[in-house]
């Protein structure tokens, strides 16, 4: 049969109101069976500060105050049934003895399990939903199936072992009922609660439709699809009715906020189309992104990556040797740290760095250890306040007049790093952050609206 995973995101289930008009979204589709949501928006951010050091026991309390009456409303205008105020009253003494935990021991493992509270309240809530409209429904806890390592605020998926469980444990039950599960969460092979990143629920929605071998991954948020850029920095974009999984890869891993950079991975592995949407506005319809398309423009779209991180290296070692570049990312590999970008010359490597690679409570990438190690064999220069801006497109390394159309926009700013031919489908360009929105402007104007 037909089976599609939809994700709903924190802004879809923030309130009684939103949940209510996602549930309709899946009761108008039969073949919607498994729904992934994230934690009613502001959760997780009142979670994330929990975890904080700084917190002191009375802010600690206003925060708990908080995530309880976000999550009361959705309960008190269900008619509060017994179950899942229960269920809720659980959740919530929870969240209150993980934090006093972390203020007297601070350790990851537990920064997860108190994040991981979040998904669990929303996902109670909307099978609820579901059930207060007359459809068969179920919140399931994913931990049953989303195994993953023991790196925690920045978990890896166990695919296999996900494919596995999910045959075993989650399949037989999507003939009788819709399950609703959480997004973002996993569990090591000792139990232990682990978290995807930040953004991991359409992640998990993409790993489970992978494991499931549905047909499509819904993902629902608050725009109706992929736009042609931000339309904030230039109101004139569009949206885009069908994208290539190359071309959404590019845009997603550049900065499209509409999609965590992870979610293609999956969908690409398995030929899953995936859909994006609005939840507040279903009839707007949206961008379905798919193996093969019928268009593919040499421009589709500008996307800008804000908060960069640019890494300088510099050693006389590089010069005429070899094994430099090994080094150096053996070093990034053993923090477990994600290359965007790479520039080289004779003794300078630039690198920009992937801060999706962030953990779940917001803790940044360059620690202290990582740049002692790498100061042993080079002389480190780091450069914040820095956003990357991508072309992305189809043949743009093959297509002459590109680089003449994207430079003669970029004459009056300073542009840091630029990386182009390694990719068919982007041309990349580091500037100051403080110049990002006028660049991605000037760049729309000039590809898409001439």
């Amino acid at each position: 049969m037909s089976l599609i995973v939809a994700k709903f995101g924190g802004t879809s289930v923030a309130d009684y109101a939103a949940m209510s008009r996602c549930a309709d979204i899946i009761l108008a589709n039969p073949d919607t069976r498994v729904v992934v949501v994230s934690a009613s928006s502001g959760v997780t951010n009142l979670l994330v500060e929990l975890t904080q050091e700084q917190t002191c026991d009375e802010r600690r309390m206003q925060l708990i105050k908080k995530i309880a009456h976000i999550q009361y409303q959705i309960l008190d205008a269900l008619g509060s049934p017994q179950e899942v105020a229960a269920r809720l009253d659980t959740v919530l003494s929870r969240i209150s003895s993980l934090s006093e935990e972390l203020s007297r021991n601070r350790n990851k493992a537990t920064m997860d399990e108190l994040l991981a509270q979040g998904e669990q309240c929303s996902s109670a809530l909307f099978a609820a939903v579901l059930r207060e409209k007359g459809e068969a429904a179920s919140a399931f806890d994913i931990r049953q199936v989303m195994r993953t390592d023991s790196h925690f605020g920045r978990a890896e998926p166990q695919i296999e072992q996900v494919a596995l469980l999910a045959d075993e444990y989650l399949a037989p039950l999507l003939s009788s009922q819709r399950i609703v599960t959480q997004g973002f969460i996993g569990a090591d092979e000792n139990g232990c609660t682990t978290t995807l990143g930040r953004g991991g629920s359409d992640y998990s929605a993409a790993l489970l439709a992978e494991a499931l071998k549905a047909t499509a991954v819904e993902i629902w948020t608050d725009v109706a699809g992929i736009y042609t850029t931000d339309p904030r920095l230039a109101p004139k974009a569009r949206p885009i009715a069908e994208i290539s999984f190359n071309e959404a890869a590019e845009m997603a891993t550049f900065g499209a906020k509409v999609l965590h950079p992870a979610t293609i991975l999956p969908a690409v592995r398995q030929k899953i189309q995936v859909f994006v949407g609005s939840s507040r506005e279903p009839e707007r319809g949206g961008t379905w992104i798919r193996h093969q398309v019928e268009d593919e423009p040499v421009y589709r779209a500008v996307a800008v990556r804000r908060d960069q991180t640019l890494l300088n290296l510099h050693s006389l070692q590089m010069l005429h040797a070899q094994g430099f570049l090994a080094e150096t990312f053996a070093t990034l590999a053993r923090h477990k740290i994600s290359v965007d970008l790479i520039t080289t010359s004779e003794v300078n490597v630039s690198l920009t760095l992937d801060k999706t690679g962030s953990d779940s409570a917001g803790n940044g990438l360059l620690s202290e250890a990582l740049l002692q190690e790498l100061s042993q064999h080079c002389r480190v220069r780091v450069e914040d306040d820095l956003a990357l801006v991508a072309i992305v497109g189809n043949k743009i390394a093959s297509t002459p007049g590109v680089c003449r159309r994207v430079f003669e926009v970029l004459e009056p700013h300073n542009v840091r790093m630029i990386c182009q031919g390694a990719s068919p489908h982007n041309l990349c360009v580091l500037v100051s952050e403080s110049e990002a929105a006028q660049v991605v402007s000037a760049l729309h104007k000039n590809l898409f609206e001439q």
